[in-house]
This record gives structure tokens, C-alpha cells and sequence, in this order.
């Protein structure tokens, strides 16, 4: 089910709890809402649309990609400024991001992974991590 986009940043910045395996719905309506705004949004995470829970949904060329409770285990040394916008708030801010993550996470089957990204994958994810931590760019 696509849901409305929150845009209220008392709530954004709240801090996101772990998500369960009775959140797999949760994470269906966060990846039909993404495939709606597909074209103006390349990543969400959960709170966007009202559910306090640590999952994250992005865009890996035209295909969503789902994490739950994503947690990045390394950063490179390197990193760059960027400017990026949000679908929850207007216009865009000056951000720092690193260039290579490692991220362990679990899948909509509660099954373990990890895998590194790079470059824009790896932005977007550092994005929907800092809205599960509560931090707003």
C-alpha cells in the first residue's frame, strides 16, 4: 500500500526501533511507496511514512532494494561533500558522506547479510540510516 509522505520533523527526528519479522507489511508499503515516487526519490526509510521502525528501501538502478535494522560496520577513510534534498523536507543541504560502506542487515525474511557499496548506492544508504537514526540533513 503506498502511504503519504511525513513531513514533520518533530517525528523524522525520533530516533527509529529495531524492526521485526511482524514488520515484513511495514516493508512492503515502504517499497510500493518508493515505486510511486519513483523519479523524485531514490531512497526512503521507514519513518518517512509514519512507522518508527529501522528499515530502509533505495533504488540499485530501476530495482528497490530492501534492508532491515541496516547497520553500517565500516566506512573508507575517504570521504566527499554533497548536496543532497529529501522527500520529507524542501529543498537541499550540504552533507559529508563516505565514499565506501560496509552494511549488515536483514532481508524481508529476517535473513542475514552484508555487503559493500560505493559511491551513489553508498550515499543514499548513509541518507536512510541518518533518518533511522533520527538525523535529518
Amino acid at each position: 500500500m503506498i502511504r503519504p509522505i511525513v513531513h514533520d520533523p518533530m517525528f523524522l527526528m525520533r530516533v527509529s526501533v529495531p524492526a521485526t519479522a511482524e514488520d515484513r507489511q511495514a516493508a512492503i508499503d515502504l517499497t510500493d511507496t518508493l515505486k510511486a515516487h519513483i523519479g523524485s526519490c531514490v531512497g526512503l526509510a521507514a519513518n518517512m511514512i509514519g512507522i518508527n521502525k529501522r528499515i530502509i528501501v533505495f533504488l540499485a538502478g530501476n530495482q528497490p532494494v530492501l534492508m532491515l535494522n541496516p547497520k553500517i560496520i565500516f566506512s573508507s577513510d575517504r570521504t566527499y561533500e554533497t548536496e543532497e534534498g529529501c522527500l520529507s523536507l524542501s529543498g537541499t543541504r550540504t552533507v559529508r558522506r563516505y565514499e565506501r560502506i560496509e552494511v549488515e542487515y536483514e532481508d524481508i525474511n529476517m535473513k542475514k547479510h552484508k555487503n559493500t557499496y560505493t559511491g551513489f548506492t553508498a550515499q543514499i544508504i548513509q541518507h536512510e540510516i541518518d533518518h533511522c537514526n533520527g538525523v535529518l540533513i
